[in-house]
């Protein structure tokens, strides 16, 4: 509509004036259009950005784990509960409300949170927050995905304490725990990785941090990186999370890469089975969103690391 108001502006100029009126004025209209059109382009560069960090949003899963939806919560609004060995964690309000959520943080407030696990106010966050794998997220991405936030409309809901019991209710002891546990850091491909693998692995271990539901944990809540992906009877909520290295017998070496990307999109196994719980929830709300591209670079991705049994071997 600006554009053919500008048009039509010009024309009447042409129409009405001659001689170097009509010169003068085309060209005053043209400088105003000129900043008309950088205003046109301001608001597509600003709607593509909040496009992409919604994009990106939906790949780090974040509505799935901030919205309380078996209550029927606002998304984002957080709330929703999450039961581990250590007892039930409730997620935070990361809308754009100033009080309960992260309305006032500054970017570097919101880097510091997401890739190294430390609250505006100094304190250490839980690695239920699977900042270590946030880590390894390119800055620009990480901002992205604030700024779709941060244009939702803000919700004022109160935060929910966790509920655990002593000695891991202390935030202190998580100086130990991230000693032990936490490699700060940006994502590394593998040496030698094609572009879609390199693509992939950023996917998996950064933004869709498959490694925290779909690798086992040590006594301690540490993962156990020797067992990369090859899945645990223990997952969040109690939930059996299935093994998805290429092993042929208890893992996806069987799959091929378009029944990994079928799976991603639509939840439909080769056996032409369902999958539940909250793999379900997590294609419904984030990886049914991701492009062909990306579904298929994590296929790829999956196909090339080592094939990890689950009994072990």
């Amino acid at each position: 509509m600006r554009i053919s108001g500008q048009t039509g502006f010009i024309r009447c100029i042409l129409k009405r004036a001659g001689g170097e009126r009509a010169v003068f004025l085309l060209a005053f209209s043209l400088c105003a259009g000129g900043g008309l059109m950088q205003e046109v382009r301001a608001d597509t560069d600003n709607d593509q950005g909040t496009e992409r960090g919604a994009y990106l949003t939906a790949a780090g899963g974040c509505y799935g784990c901030h919205t309380d939806i078996k209550n029927g919560g606002k998304p984002y609004a957080g709330g929703r509960a999450l039961e581990t060995p250590f007892g039930t964690f409730y997620t935070p309000n990361i809308t754009a409300d100033r009080i309960n959520g992260i309305g006032s943080w500054t970017d570097n407030d919101f880097l510091r949170a997401l890739k190294q696990g430390i609250s505006p106010s100094g304190h250490y966050y839980f690695p239920a927050f699977p900042y270590p794998s946030y880590t390894k997220m390119k800055d620009e991405d990480a901002l992205a995905i604030k700024s779709y936030l941060l244009s939702l409309e803000p919700v004022a809901a109160e935060n929910k304490p966790h509920e655990i019991a002593a000695p891991f209710s202390w935030r202190w002891l998580q100086w130990g725990w991230r000693i032990l546990f936490f490699e700060e850091g940006p994502y590394q491909p593998p040496s030698g990785a094609s572009e879609a693998v390199a693509r992939g692995g950023y996917l998996v271990d950064a933004l869709t941090h498959c490694g925290e539901c779909h690798t086992p944990r040590n006594a301690l809540g540490g993962l156990d990186t020797d067992r990369y992906l090859a899945g645990t009877p223990n997952g969040p909520d109690g939930e059996r999370v299935p093994n998805i290295t290429p092993d042929s017998a208890s893992g996806i070496g069987d799959w091929s890469e378009g029944d990994i990307v079928t799976l991603l999109r639509e939840g439909m196994k080769p056996d032409f089975d369902n999958v539940q719980g909250s793999m379900a929830e997590a294609i419904e709300h984030g990886l049914s969103h991701l492009t062909d591209e990306d579904l298929a670079a994590i296929a790829a991705y999956l196909k090339s690391i080592p094939a990890i049994s689950a009994d072990g071997s």
